[in-house]
């Protein structure tokens, strides 16, 4: 809507989290939830509905089948946190079961997942490896991959084992994509939340910045770049591990609550994925990416990763 604040009540910028739920319990990340709701923020804390094979996937953690931890969620979500999607579980699964866990993640929550995340090397993924890039690009990072996940993942694949594609489409609002560098996601992605027409079965792409452990985090999140978020009036989408190093012993690590104390003292917009996703989508209206946007997305992402290791 032209002429509309990017930011409602007169917030100079936005900053939100979506934690991959990797290895979490609530021993390991519950103390960061309570810091983060002290303070102010409202952010997005990603579930597996289904508990997984223990000889299988990476980095198992507790599930929409252990009670104490649901318990927990259901709390944090009344608490204005949103839940949101990180596959069925800690493995590629089929599509049968990738429907029954999006069927358990309605009844636990009450609606399905708005949000949602590839876990890492799991079959069902939907657009991710090399299937992310286009051209020339799925090229080059095949090969800087050296093949190791050629075909693996086909969450995108009609007719495949794996497929839920329309089941995502059907589901998932929004969808993330690239993780870049800059504390101002927005800025790296100005038109995000955006729909690809090369990839129809995720109905909005978004992007966001690297935190995914305790010293990218702390790096992204330094106050140069907190004030540079703030000064351009931006927006933050940070993608991060909370049960990775965030919490030991009970205790939250002191630079991160240090961080977030400070950042929550600034007039920001502290609110989950969905709802920055809403407004902005309200604000900018819907986006069709085109092939040069697509293109520079890609470029960055890859020389990213390169140079840094981008996720």
């Amino acid at each position: 809507m032209p002429g509309t604040p990017l930011w409602p009540e007169g917030k100079q910028f936005a900053f939100t989290v979506f934690d991959d739920t990797d290895g979490a319990t609530l021993e390991n990340v519950s103390a960061v939830y309570a810091l983060l709701a002290e303070c102010g923020f409202r952010t997005t804390k990603s579930c597996w509905p289904l508990r997984g094979d223990p000889r299988l996937g990476k980095h198992p953690g507790e599930t929409g089948e252990d009670p104490r931890y649901v318990a927990w969620l259901l709390d944090l979500q009344a608490k204005g946190f949103e839940i949101g999607w990180h596959g069925a579980t800690w493995h590629g699964v089929r599509r049968e079961e990738t429907c029954r866990a999006l069927q358990a993640f309605g009844r636990i929550f009450q609606h399905p997942p708005a949000t949602g995340t590839n876990h890492a090397n799991s079959e069902d993924s939907i657009y991710f490896g090399a299937a992310r890039l286009s051209g020339l690009y799925a090229f080059f990072y095949n090969c800087l991959t050296r093949f190791h996940h050629w075909k693996r993942f086909r969450g995108h694949v009609a007719g495949d084992e794996y497929f839920w594609g329309d089941l995502c489409r059907q589901y998932v609002r929004y969808y993330r994509n690239f993780v870049f560098q800059n504390i101002n996601t927005l800025k790296r992605c100005r038109f995000m939340p955006y729909h690809d027409p090369r990839r129809p079965y995720v109905n909005y792409w978004f992007a966001s910045s690297a935190g995914h452990n305790v010293p990218t985090f702390l790096a992204c999140l330094s106050e140069a770049n907190q004030d540079q978020l703030e000064a351009e009036g931006g927006a933050c989408i940070m993608y991060t591990h909370f049960a990775r190093g965030f919490q030991v012993a009970g205790r939250v690590e002191p630079r991160f609550e240090g961080l977030m104390r400070r950042l929550a003292a600034k007039n920001g917009w502290f609110v989950p994925v969905r709802t920055l996703l809403d407004r902005l989508l309200e604000v900018q209206g819907h986006h069709d990416i085109t092939d040069s946007e697509r293109r520079r997305l890609e470029r960055r992402w890859l020389m990213e990763k390169l140079t840094q290791g981008s996720t």
